[in-house]
């Protein structure tokens, strides 16, 4: 339990010295083996430490902590609800993936670390996600995938631990910015841009999802923090 309060907390500030999120989002972790989890009591996540953790269950009570929990828990809640496999959830406002939503595009794989995403969906609806209603409706369009959009917002990501949720919410901002830089060099015609196929995806997302180069990219992201 020790180690994940310290993950959680750590991963929001991760969340902020990479630029993905400044004043609003949040990271989540599971306590294994339950249906509660560990986030921030509603602060910027810069300001995340160990005694500002708040434990909730997935029908958003608050049963230890001091503090209200941030105003869209209801993601987290409810993408646990729904997903048994999944033990951290992230949710930041990256600025490429926000501009790729808003041009009616989604995160597509074109290099390495990208692929293992796989695919990303679009949450069609603009603004908060501050109902069990809507988390529910998150929930059900990321389905079993890793990452999806938020249309005008930012992005979610849901995997089996808070490390792996950090780094892959890290890769996707970073896959939104190059599609963006291949589109302008592609003049916007996203015929010219070579993203990888089916059968690429599955050879990376193989190479690179394991456990090995996920803790490195981890301890990274961890040294900047």
């Amino acid at each position: 339990m020790e180690v994940l309060r310290e993950d959680v907390a750590l991963a929001n500030r991760i969340a902020h010295r990479e630029g993905l999120v400044t004043a609003f989002g949040h990271v989540s972790g599971r306590v294994p083996g339950t249906d509660t989890f560990l986030m921030p009591a509603r602060a910027a996540p810069m300001f995340a430490r160990l005694d500002t953790l708040l434990l909730l269950d997935c029908e958003g009570n608050v049963l230890e902590g001091d503090g209200r929990p941030n105003s869209e828990f209801w993601i987290h809640a409810r993408i646990y609800a729904a997903r048994s496999d999944v033990g951290a959830v992230v949710h930041v406002h990256g600025h490429a993936c926000v501009v790729l939503g808003q041009i009616g595009q989604t995160v597509r794989s074109l290099h390495n670390s990208g692929a293992v995403l796989g695919r990303v969906p679009v949450f069609p609806r603009a603004g908060l996600i501050r109902s069990r209603a809507l988390g529910d409706a998150v929930a059900a369009e990321l389905g079993g995938g890793s990452a999806i959009l938020l249309r005008g917002h930012g992005a979610n990501v849901a995997e089996r631990d808070v490390r792996r949720a950090m780094v892959m919410a890290c890769w996707l901002e970073e896959a939104a910015h190059l599609q963006l830089e291949a589109l302008a060099a592609a003049g916007g015609d996203a015929a010219r841009v070579c993203f990888y196929d089916d059968q690429e995806i599955a050879r990376l997302a193989e190479e690179l999802g394991d456990d090995v180069p996920i803790a490195r990219a981890w301890d990274y992201y961890a040294a900047r923090a």
